[in-house]
């Protein structure tokens, strides 16, 4: 009701105001016919006035004028204001016409109603241009009495169509904590000039020399559609300026672009400086549309972030199966949020490596789609708990794997990683054994198939979490080795590969994504450390600790020219390896179902493991021929 009221006395207002200055144009026209040789010289013009006006008023009602919020107006509601007193002069000039005696000429009508239209628009304009400018000084105090948000000035660099969008954003928004004082752009054409009242200076080049100097506290850049290597080069100068650089973009944590831009930090992702990946489809929405799809380890990262896509696709069922009982429960109350009844999805506390619970699952829903994302991933936890690896990596699968196949469910797609390239860790031998495991399935009505990809940015464990927080105690950063380096992806990106791959129709494959260049760890901690507003080994430390049990200096190039196959996805391949029988896996499995019993020590499972996985390398041995490879690597 108040709010009914509310918007009712705007209205009046509106209206009121109106009334007046348009009173006084129209007198004033009118008033000038008294003094011509028209008929209407001696007519009552009271008459023609009140008619003028409510015909005007009357076609600005029926065109909704009063219901637009006029300080957010833009062209197309100006010109709904135009076409409205058009109409209402139509509308004039018909009643003049007959009923009348004696007759407003139409140079007289068209001049009233023009006047009339130009006074009303003219305080219009005069309203939006006063609220966008409060530093003006006869309409600071009253602006201060409005606002409860203190302003921070800041330069936009980049005066084109997002730059001055994010501008206007600014200026309308009153509660807004950002200013826009000045645009930068290098276009020497846009120097200079003035847009939405704020002025345009540039180039970055002159700029840089006399940032210091201007009145503003914070930078925000608007860079859409900008080649990795001028975008490298825009965050590294504006970087260098000391002022506090922020960008106006869409979240980095959704690879979609369903949420707006918006005002935030510069994230690590940002400077990974290179084309982001996009494998959105509407092929890929359609294949998962209507199927019930279970995804095993649903509240970790990857499996939460595949959760969130499907549920994009209309599934008919999601069922998210985790033995951690919090991340999925976080998960469903987010997708609760989001879609409330629209989705059907059910939360199941399980481990993989219940046999006979999984098998429950499996038989209750019957899902036609399986991702599997549960698994234990971190190199050193495992080298400590080496049977735990086994158990839970080797055998998990392979329980989901012949659930799977048991209950029909179509298709099977195995989370792997890089690490199972050539592993030289117990983590990354498990995850191969999976892979043969899946490959080893051809002979299946499932379609089974394995995902691999390289390190996620932002993951539970993951290396940039971890430099954030020694960043925030006030370090130091530590890294295992200065040469080390890593292929990375984003957690959006990683959880679209395996939906696309998902629904592709080869059988017992292992699909690779080209991740283009590594990333050396030390050169992310330098980054992080900057991006903090620190210096790296001065306000922060980067220390060295040499590298962990198991861990290798470089990570296997994930794509190669030998034994890989391109898709129809520049950047999606086919890894032709040798597929192991079935036979022979089930062989494999039994030597260690026999073995792991009676085993004690680490050693032990690491020579377990190496007798069914023949990849399986001994770190030191491979680190000591590591250095040439890094040397030559064309490391970013």
């Amino acid at each position: 009701m108040i709010n009914f009221f509310r918007g009712k006395s705007r209205l009046f207002l509106l209206v009121a105001i109106d009334l007046a200055i348009m009173s006084i144009a129209y007198w004033m026209i009118l008033y000038r016919v008294r003094f011509t040789d028209d008929p209407l010289a001696t007519a009552n013009l009271s008459v023609y006035f009140y008619a003028m006006i409510g015909c005007v008023f009357f076609a600005r009602l029926v065109f909704q004028v009063y219901r637009q919020m006029w300080r957010y107006a833009s062209s197309d509601v100006f010109l709904r204001m135009v076409l409205s007193d058009v109409a209402g002069g139509l509308l004039y000039i018909l009643i003049d016409r007959t009923f009348f005696r004696y007759h407003l000429s139409f140079a007289h009508a068209v001049a009233t109603i023009s006047v009339g239209l130009l006074t009303s628009l003219s305080a219009r304009f005069v309203y939006q241009f006063l609220r966008k400018r409060p530093d003006l000084p006869f309409f600071y105090r009253l602006q201060k009495i409005r606002e409860t948000v203190p302003k921070t000035n800041v330069a936009i660099v980049g005066a084109g169509e997002l730059g001055v969008m994010l501008a206007k954003e600014l200026l309308s928004n009153p509660n807004s904590r950002y200013f826009p004082a000045y645009f930068i752009d290098n276009d020497l054409r846009k120097v200079g000039t003035l847009i939405e009242g704020i002025k345009v200076i540039g180039p970055d080049s002159e700029i840089m020399k006399h940032i210091k100097d201007l009145p503003i506290q914070e930078i925000i850049l608007t860079i859409p559609n900008m080649a990795p290597e001028m975008r490298e080069e825009l965050i590294k100068t504006y970087m260098s300026s000391g002022y506090k650089v922020l960008v106006y973009d869409y979240p980095t944590d959704r690879i979609d672009h369903e949420e707006k831009r918006t005002i935030r930090d510069i994230n690590i992702e940002d400077l990974l400086f290179r084309a982001p990946i996009t494998l959105n489809d509407q092929d890929t929405a359609d294949y998962y549309q209507g199927k019930t799809i279970l995804v095993t380890g649903a509240g970790g990262s990857i499996g939460s972030e595949l959760t969130r896509q499907l549920a994009k696709m209309q599934p008919e069922r999601l069922v998210l199966l985790d033995i951690y009982e919090n991340g999925v429960y976080d998960l469903g109350q987010e997708l609760c949020r989001a879609y409330g009844n629209k989705l059907s999805f059910d939360t199941v506390i399980a481990s993989v490596c219940n046999k006979e619970q999984l098998y429950r699952v499996f038989d209750r829903y019957k899902p036609q789609v399986v991702f599997h994302a549960a698994a234990h991933k971190h190199v050193p936890l495992m080298e400590a708990n080496c049977a735990e690896a086994i158990y839970n990596n080797i055998f998990g699968t392979l329980n989901t794997v012949d659930a799977a196949e048991k209950y029909g469910a179509e298709r099977f797609v195995l989370i792997s990683t890089d690490k199972a390239v050539n592993p030289t860790n117990i983590m990354g031998a498990t995850k191969r054994m999976c892979e043969m495991i899946v490959q080893s399935r051809r002979d299946s009505k499932t379609n089974f198939v394995a995902v691999r990809f390289g390190n996620v940015l932002g993951s539970n464990g993951s290396v940039v979490p971890l430099f954030k927080q020694q960043i925030e105690n006030g370090g130091p950063v530590t890294i295992t080795d200065k040469r080390i380096i890593r292929y990375f992806m984003t957690i959006p990106e990683a959880a679209q590969l395996v939906l696309k791959t998902g629904r592709r129709a080869e059988r017992s494959e292992i699909y690779v994504l080209d991740m283009g260049k590594p990333i050396k760890i030390y050169d992310l901690a330098v980054k992080l450390i900057s991006l903090s507003g620190l210096v790296p080994d001065k306000d922060i430390m980067i220390e060295e600790i040499g590298l962990r049990p198991g861990e290798k200096l470089y990570e296997e190039l994930l794509v190669s020219a030998e034994g890989c196959e391109q898709t129809e996805e520049d950047r999606i391949f086919i890894e032709r390896s040798p597929a192991v029988s079935r036979v022979d896996i089930e062989a494999r499995l039994n030597r260690l179902l026999l073995a792991l019993p009676v085993l004690t020590h680490g050693q032990e499972y690491r020579m377990l493991m190496r007798e069914v996985v023949p990849t399986y390398a001994d770190a030191e041995e491979v680190n000591n021929l590591a250095g040439s490879l890094v040397e030559t690597a064309g490391v970013s």
